[in-house]
């Protein structure tokens, strides 16, 4: 008898569990709608304190949540170019509604990560501008120059020797501007510059780009200002498109992006192709003045980028990425440069709990040279940079507020190149420790301060940088004031170069380099509501050991040597607007002042005034829509010395004055069906050209035409 009892008493308190289960947990449901009060279908609706309860909303923008029990949460709803909001739920309470704004400028729902702690756009202490997905549409710009050129003033990209592309970001140059791909480093350089054709923009979600030192952060090279290019990850089950361009000169881009999310995969993999074929702008120019160059090489890349992200948990997130970059141009019939790369790394994302999380990653980079001669069939490697970098980041969260960031790397950077004697090879190691405290001990006001310190093998350089920003709110204005102390150590090649230049001259490194070093100051204030954006701030950096070459008679030869302190003053001014009917406008100014003392062997060819403009308007219907962007950049004339015969620098200098131009490009680009657009681009509208071709004028011959088609396969179905 006490068997049957026991099975009833059993089933009974089972039933009384359920129940009290039952009665603490409850629904909420709701709709998202935007400010004409239609529906937000896909609109991400979450608990904001346990963020595994969440769903999208349907076609209709309802959602329905299941609430653990009856405590206090809150619910937060969030759409892409509009405010995230957050709303308290009461205990009890099973119905939330949101009415979500539009964020026109992008200021409140861009989330940006240049000061390695994640925040939206209008809280980041220090000024950072981003580029957009619809930024980088809107230009059609096929690699990273094409683009940065049309947003931003003050950065021009030309030749330097052998037509090898040199950029001048506002007095500084390629070797003092760090790129990142997702925060890593880029292997390889030509003239203190890296290979910017291998920054392509297809599937790239934003670009973050921060001026001034952030060698606390970043370490060497971030003396001027860090561009972090930030891949797209897959969202959606499945997506593929195709894309394709063709324009003047036999301009060819073609590319595909694949991605899928299955459970706890989610993959991407872009291919692109583009070729071009050479511009012959003759040996003299219209002034009758001889050319610094006659033809434009023609170039043909291939780039291969795969990324695979696998979280078996909420906590871990694993990401593995793979990619290979081939480019070949050709300077004469026998004689092609081919340049290679490639890349590969694997990183770790473990969140302990709210406030504690850790990253680790391993990545390698491998950029290759050879000349490939076609007629005798043969391909010789003689440059080759391979980086592998370990990586540790940690966050702690003190509070809602102060978040603790430490981290670390190592690498070994190794280097074998034709201008090392003999074809010789070096290599040293680096490693470094930072730390960075985001503290915001009121509400208007947060400060973030930053330490890192660096040491390199080979140059036998240890360094510490420093970083301070501060921001404070006042309504709708935020001032911002910050110092950050800048650092670059001499290259393996700036140490160990042996090289004949043409049998003109000789160029040697040096081992007793000190490294350079920058103090830079900045101000700034901005003013942000609703549909406008206004930014002004100055700047002033004291630069001081810059490396550049010097003329030794003894060695009758260039020398790496380290010059007096320099200055670097400016001026940046940014507005944005953007109007309910579709209505955009942009307008950007840099002023840069370089002062270098008399007798100095260094010379600036900034240009002292620049500006860009973005004029777009597009709407939007069920089965069609369009956009017509209109972007222009003007920059003044700039007077520099150069030597009279750089075979023979003793003969003196001569003053040289590089023309002002503007280049302005219209894009219209339409959507003519579900995923299925179509552009038509004439670039150098008012066919500027210059009167004769420096090195720091565009290779442009003219107006240029240019139609494309974009194919989203997935929308189709």
């Amino acid at each position: 008898m006490q068997q049957p009892i026991l099975k009833h008493f059993i089933v009974v308190a089972g039933c009384l569990l359920l129940s009290a289960t039952a009665a603490a947990q409850h629904y909420v449901s709701g709709k998202v709608v935007d400010s004409d009060n239609e529906p937000l279908a896909g609109a991400a609706v979450v608990v904001k304190e346990n963020k595994t309860i969440g769903m999208t909303t349907d076609v209709q923008g309802n959602y329905r949540l299941r609430i653990p029990d009856n405590q206090k949460y809150t619910l937060q709803a969030s759409f892409i170019g509009y405010v995230t909001q957050s709303h308290p739920l009461q205990a009890g309470q099973d119905r939330m509604d949101f009415a979500m704004e539009e964020d026109a400028i992008g200021m409140e729902t861009i989330v940006v990560t240049g000061t390695r702690t994640p925040k939206l756009l209008k809280d980041a202490p220090i000024v950072t501008r981003v580029i957009t997905a619809d930024d980088i549409r809107k230009v059609d710009a096929t690699n990273i120059g094409d683009l940065l050129q049309a947003e931003l003033p003050g950065i021009e990209f030309s030749y330097s020797m052998d037509q090898q592309t040199s950029l001048d970001m506002q007095g500084f140059g390629g070797n003092a501007i760090l790129f990142l791909v997702d925060g890593e480093r880029l292997a390889g350089e030509t003239l203190d510059n890296i290979d910017y054709s291998r920054l392509n923009l297809d599937n790239v979600e934003r670009i973050e780009i921060v001026k001034g030192a952030a060698s606390s952060l970043y370490g060497s090279n971030a003396v001027g200002g860090v561009i972090n290019i930030i891949s797209k990850e897959a969202k959606e089950p499945w997506t593929l498109n195709l894309n394709g361009r063709y324009g003047s000169h036999n301009d060819q881009r073609y590319g595909g992006t694949v991605t899928f999310r299955a459970g706890d995969f989610q993959n991407s993999l872009n291919v692109q192709h583009t070729s071009t074929d050479p511009i012959d702008v003759g040996s003299i120019g219209k002034d009758g003045e001889e050319n610094d160059f006659s033809r434009v090489y023609d170039n043909r890349t291939w780039n291969f980028k795969e990324r695979l992200v696998y979280t078996p948990t909420d906590r871990l997130k694993l990401t593995g990425r793979l990619g290979y970059f081939f480019r070949e141009r050709d300077k004469s019939t026998s004689n092609k440069d081919r340049y290679r790369d490639f890349s590969g790394g694997l990183r770790g994302n473990y969140t302990f709990n709210q406030r504690n999380d850790l990253e680790l990653s391993y990545s390698f980079d491998q950029y290759d040279k050879s000349d490939f001669d076609p007629i005798q069939d043969y391909d010789l490697r003689d440059y080759t940079n391979v980086q592998h970098t370990l990586r540790a980041l940690y966050n702690h969260s003190l509070n809602d507020k102060n978040t603790l960031t430490v981290g670390g790397d190592f690498m070994r950077d190794y280097l074998m190149s034709y201008q090392f004697t003999d074809n010789g090879s070096h290599e040293q190691y680096t490693a470094d420790a930072f730390a960075q405290f985001d503290l915001n001990p009121v509400k208007n006001l947060n400060i973030m301060s930053a330490v890192r310190f660096d040491y390199y093998s080979e140059a036998d350089v240890k360094n510490t940088s420093s970083k301070l920003g501060i921001m404070y709110k006042w309504r709708n204005c935020s001032l911002r004031a910050s110092y950050a102390g800048g650092f670059r150590a001499p290259t393996l090649k700036e140490m160990y170069m042996d090289f004949n230049m043409a049998n003109v001259f000789m160029i040697y490194g040096n081992e007793n380099l000190k490294p350079e070093s920058s103090q830079n100051f900045s101000l700034s204030a901005e003013y942000l509501k609703s549909r406008y954006n206004i930014t002004l701030t100055g700047y002033f950096n004291l630069v001081d050991n810059r490396i550049t070459t010097v003329w030794d008679q003894t060695l009758n030869g260039m020398v790496y040597s380290n010059i007096a302190q320099m200055n670097i003053a400016g001026l940046n001014a940014d507005a944005a607007a953007k109007y309910p009917c579709g209505l955009g406008v942009r307008f950007s100014y840099a002023y840069t002042h370089v002062h270098i003392p008399n007798g100095e062997p260094y010379f600036s060819s900034t240009r002292p005034h620049s500006a860009t403009a973005k004029i777009d308007y597009g709407k939007d219907w069920k089965n069609y829509g369009f956009d017509v962007t209109l972007t222009g950049r003007v920059l003044s004339q700039v007077t520099t010395d150069e030597y009279i015969d750089y075979e023979n620098p003793d003969a003196g200098v001569t003053s040289t004055t590089y023309p002002a131009y503007t280049i302005w490009k219209l894009n219209v680009s339409q959507r003519v069906y579900k995923g299925i657009r179509v552009n038509a681009v004439v670039d150098n509208l008012f066919n500027y050209r210059p009167d004769h071709y420096y090195n720091n004028t565009p290779a442009t011959t003219g107006t240029t035409f240019s139609v494309g088609l974009s194919l989203d396969v997935d929308q189709l179905f």
